[in-house]
């Protein structure tokens, strides 16, 4: 990596597949018009239904589908790498879904695949989710590169457990869209963000969902770049929109030779 150009995208997904499918081609063509080489949607993209389980009837198989049609077209259009945010997967598993996180290069080829791993449980009063109702747990760390760089990749919740990217190590980049509640993301969505990207020496991409949906859920937003110290680059507080930073090698590098943590990992 020399210097990219990366966006993140943030969006209020509604109900409607074909309107959260215009709205994300939008949003990638203005990305790429603010010259981003790399672009990140955020977890759910093509559907937040009133209820958790409306996902389940627009599950589709690896390779063939309208979301993931839209995304190579997208790619290939914009000429840009896209990370695809997650989309529904069909699952082994009756009822559920896979939350999968796929990318595409410039010419609209899949590069990278992941099945989210650790899914999210919270309760708080009339506040209850369990996606473990229905999604299918992925069992394979993401092992990633897209143009030359080595990258660590995860899907919202899996933001809370530093171990999985650990076992990630090593890369310069870390991709994590993202729905987090306004709840939780109020408490935690920054803090944890910046801390992996200290941790890791790493730029982090985080791409969010950020608004109120149909169902009622308020999703907390605050899409954003951050460098390899921690500084955050770009933020989009709420709406939907783009943020836009660049990823210099020179500045991850100078981190790395003034802190030398990464070497002096024991475990």
């Amino acid at each position: 990596m020399n210097t990219l150009r990366a966006a993140a995208v943030q969006m209020v997904s509604t109900t409607d597949p074909d309107e959260n499918i215009r709205t994300m081609r939008r949003l990638v063509k203005e990305a790429a018009a603010q010259g981003a080489d790399w672009v990140l949607l955020p977890e759910y993209w093509p559907i937040m239904g009133r209820k958790d389980t409306d996902k389940l009837a627009f599950a589709e198989p690896l390779g063939a589908g309208r979301f993931q049609t839209a995304l190579r077209e997208a790619a290939r259009e914009c000429g840009v790498v896209l990370f695809g945010g997650t989309i529904p997967l069909q699952s082994a598993e009756a009822g559920k879904v896979m939350n999968t996180m796929l990318a595409y290069d410039r010419s609209g080829a899949q590069i990278g695949l992941y099945h989210k791993m650790h899914l999210f449980g919270f309760s708080e009063g009339a506040e209850r989710y369990a996606e473990a109702d229905t999604i299918s747990a992925g069992k394979a760390v993401p092992d990633w590169r897209a143009e030359g760089v080595n990258i660590a990749a995860g899907v919202c919740y899996d933001l809370r457990f530093p171990e999985f990217f650990r076992a990630q190590q090593p890369f310069d980049v870390l991709l994590l869209p993202a729905a987090f509640t306004y709840t939780t993301g109020q408490a935690h969505w920054e803090l944890l963000l910046r801390a992996r990207a200290v941790e890791n020496q790493c730029y982090v991409i985080a791409s969010g969902q950020g608004g109120v949906h149909e169902s009622g859920r308020r999703t907390y937003g605050h899409s954003m770049i951050i460098d390899p110290w921690g500084e955050v680059l770009a933020e989009l507080p709420e709406g939907e929109g783009v943020v836009v930073a660049d990823l210099d090698a020179a500045r991850l590098n100078s981190v790395r030779t003034k802190l030398l943590a990464l070497r002096h990992r024991v475990l």
